[in-house]
């Protein structure tokens, strides 16, 4: 999205990016969130339920770690897979340390690590947006913003099934460019649906597609250059 094809950051494009993401996610609080998201509603189906659980951020996370562990055994059949120190003791450091020089050029953990960084960045902007979520504008008609909170109640914005979710599906499209359509167009798919079953605001979506984009693109400028 914003790397060129050397993988250094286009910082023009990605601060004009983050200037339009702004104004769309205050315009959704200020003006269209309410009317879209009713609009979105009547679309609600048993598709964007399965969704939900599919693309959550412990799915993701744990498909990613299996996938790049799979990849390390693999390598690790190539040469000698160090599970002791130079004391013969087994050490998790060691261990930690191979996998992570195995792995690094591997898609697989370009992907976990492009989801894990999305997910903490949307963990950390939860608790201090604090949205109350869509379910209280529909029982109570009531929005706004309780900052700083933990309960999930108020934790809409961003949405973590959008970001985790662009995260790994950019990363896929960037990696494997053919299917970029495809992977790009599921993750869209993925936002609408948080819309479609309640869950979040369409300002909710917007900025959190935009952290999945942006983990995705700063992990793949910081790691793929070094693999």
């Amino acid at each position: 999205m914003f790397l060129t094809t050397d993988n250094k950051i286009k910082w023009k494009k990605l601060v004009v990016a983050s200037v339009i993401t702004a104004a769309l996610v205050f315009a959704g609080v200020l003006w269209f969130d309410k009317s879209l998201y009713i609009f979105i509603r009547k679309f609600d189906c048993g598709l964007w339920g399965l969704m939900d659980k599919v693309f959550s951020a412990k799915m993701w996370i744990a498909g990613s770690f299996i996938a790049a562990l799979v990849f390390c055994i693999k390598k690790s059949q190539e040469s000698n897979f160090k599970f002791k120190n130079d004391r013969n003791k087994f050490s998790l450091k060691v261990v930690l340390r191979d996998f992570f020089v195995k792995t690094r050029g591997s898609y697989a953990f370009l992907i976990l690590c492009s989801v894990l960084s999305a997910g903490v960045v949307v963990k950390v902007l939860k608790v201090l947006i604090g949205r109350a979520r869509p379910v209280f504008f529909e029982a109570l008609d009531i929005t706004g913003f309780f900052p700083p909170s933990f309960d999930w109640a108020f934790n809409s914005m961003p949405s973590g099934h959008t970001a985790v979710s662009f995260a790994g599906l950019v990363m896929i499209g960037m990696l494997s460019p053919r299917y970029r359509i495809l992977t790009w167009g599921g993750a869209a798919l993925i936002g609408f649906s948080r819309v479609a079953i309640g869950a979040h605001w369409p300002s909710d979506v917007i900025f959190g597609a935009f952290v999945g984009m942006v983990a995705a693109d700063f992990v793949k400028a910081l790691l793929a250059r070094r693999a």
